[in-house]
């Protein structure tokens, strides 16, 4: 059995370190280290994770089990540590509290100083060191001396990195060859990077782009094998049963056998689209659906086409998805398109979908296969406003009428180096007091610590922000700041590491003014 500190010393490694490829390094020697049934828990625990998922431990609970002096020599084992986790995490009921306080104890008492750390980092959703999916697989590459690539595309329709792993270091090219899409297992979505508008996309691209309508809706991803279908929201959550429209719609089509990517949005009378808080109202909704329908129907807008009849599409490219999903989905029920290489006709596309009530376009490669899950640069958005999705770092108490409140956001991009969220700014603007009393309920939740008027947070949930304009700063540790920010508003439909990263931020404020990205 191989001892945690292993784990703990190659943590300590990649966060002393900037540089992607050292990490990469230091994963990698230590998964080579590892059993094959250890491989699972250690990528987990090593992006910041555990098998058993979030325990909603508290700060102070944390504190309270590690009172108690450390161990003197190492002495968990990989294995032993997951165990006690999952007594942890099953541990519900009359007196559940009391158990899981003696399993914290019992744990942290074996522990030395740096394990006892990392652990409780680890259970506070705390521990960001730079060991993100991309390097991870780029170390799981190299301890199985396999081409990154091969990893990537396993990684698409895999369960998980663990699970990935273990198949590489075990099996080789030829295990990694049978994680595939499969029909009603979701997969992650492709994402986009940021543009500053239509002619800065043609101008990086080697040929004509395709421009789609950016609609401000929900993502869904349907799956359908004969009459059965499955809706998925953008973070894999089944929704079937909130929107009857879009499996009826997909029953309806020719094809036996389809994945689609898509967006949901309510619409008016007058025919304009609902702001995105009133279709994520009927899109989240759980009960009474057939009433909810019958006020606030949802129509479905597809763009990709992942499988059809029998055949995975997701590594071909794009122009082949398109050709797929024209012979399978009618033209009303497809995003409106436009394939060019003219600035001028691009822009007049952009400007109709501004004229439609929709948010700006989309500008994709034709030549690019279906990422799952990444942010690259085949995809761009571009919109009217200065907007970035941000995730919530801390926030500060209120005063006047908003006394008892916490109001004042602190505002984070995910620097993919270190693994940090990086401030960038504050605002209390555009806060409703609905909101102020969900975000303080939401934000006390996932707090880690207090600093005098500030609660600082987990950060896990993600607002959408409007700006005038990214400056220079020297008072925040990125050299940029927000300036005139206000929230727009949450976006529960992403998860922190979906949102904007600082790589993205860095090049909205290049492109504002004109310089290179760097």
């Amino acid at each position: 059995m191989t001892e945690y500190s292993r784990l703990v010393e190659a943590s300590a490694r990649v966060a002393a370190t900037r540089a992607r490829l050292e990490k990469a390094r230091a994963l990698a020697a230590c998964l080579r280290a590892l059993a094959p049934d250890e491989l699972e828990i250690a990528v987990a625990h090593l992006s910041g994770d555990a098998l058993q998922g979030r325990f909603g431990l508290g700060w102070q609970t944390l504190r309270d089990a590690a009172g108690a002096a450390p161990a003197d020599a190492a002495t968990l084992s990989v294995r032993e540590v997951d165990e006690r986790l999952a007594e942890l995490a099953n541990a519900r009921g009359p007196g559940s509290a009391a158990r899981r306080g003696e399993t914290l104890r019992a744990l942290f008492a074996r522990a030395t100083l740096p394990e006892r750390d990392f652990l409780v980092r680890l259970l506070a959703g705390e521990l960001r060191q730079g060991a993100l999916a991309g390097v991870m697989l780029d170390a799981i590459a190299q301890a199985a001396e396999l081409p990154p690539a091969e990893l990537r595309r396993a990684a698409m329709y895999a369960p998980s990195l663990g699970v990935v792993a273990r198949t590489a270091l075990g099996e080789g090219a030829a295990g990694l060859a049978r994680f595939q899409l499969e029909l009603m297992s979701p997969l992650a979505p492709m994402l986009a990077q940021t543009a500053s508008d239509v002619a800065a996309a043609l101008a990086d691209a080697s040929g004509p782009l395709a421009f789609e309508w950016k609609m401000d809706g929900a993502r869904v991803q349907v799956h359908k094998a004969g009459d059965r279908v499955r809706v998925f929201s953008r973070s894999s959550n089944e929704v079937t049963d909130a929107v009857p429209e879009v499996v009826e719609l997909a029953r309806a089509l020719p094809a036996a056998e389809l994945v689609l990517d898509g967006e949901v949005l309510a619409f008016g009378s007058t025919g304009r689209p609902e702001p995105f808080q009133v279709t994520m109202r009927r899109f989240g909704r759980k009960l009474d659906v057939a009433a909810a329908r019958a006020r606030l129907p949802l129509r479905a807008f597809f763009f990709d086409c992942m499988r059809l009849d029998g055949a995975s599409l997701a590594d071909r490219p794009l122009r082949d998805r398109y050709a797929a999903l024209d012979s399978a989905v009618p033209a009303e029920q497809r995003m409106a398109r436009l394939v060019t290489d003219s600035p001028s006709e691009a822009q007049a596309f952009y400007a109709a979908a501004l004229a439609a009530g929709h948010e700006g376009v989309m500008a994709k490669s034709l030549d690019a296969p279906y990422e799952a899950g990444n942010r690259g640069a085949a995809w761009l958005k571009i919109k009217r406003a200065h907007t970035l999705d941000l995730a919530v770092i801390a926030a500060e108490w209120g005063h006047g009428r908003r006394k008892g409140k916490l109001s004042n956001l602190h505002l984070g991009a995910l620097d993919r180096a270190s693994g940090a969220f990086v401030m960038l700014g504050k605002t209390f603007k555009g806060l409703t007091d609905e909101m102020l009393e969900w975000q303080t309920r939401e934000l006390l939740a996932r707090e880690v610590r207090r600093a005098g008027i500030t609660v600082h947070v987990r950060p896990e949930l993600v607002v959408e922000v409007a700006f005038s304009d990214l400056q220079e700063s020297p008072r925040y540790p990125a050299g940029l700041a927000l300036r005139l920010a206000r929230v727009k508003r949450y976006r529960d439909d992403k998860r922190a590491d979906e949102a904007d990263d600082l790589e993205t931020v860095r090049r909205v404020f290049a492109a504002q003014s004109g310089s290179d990205a760097g």
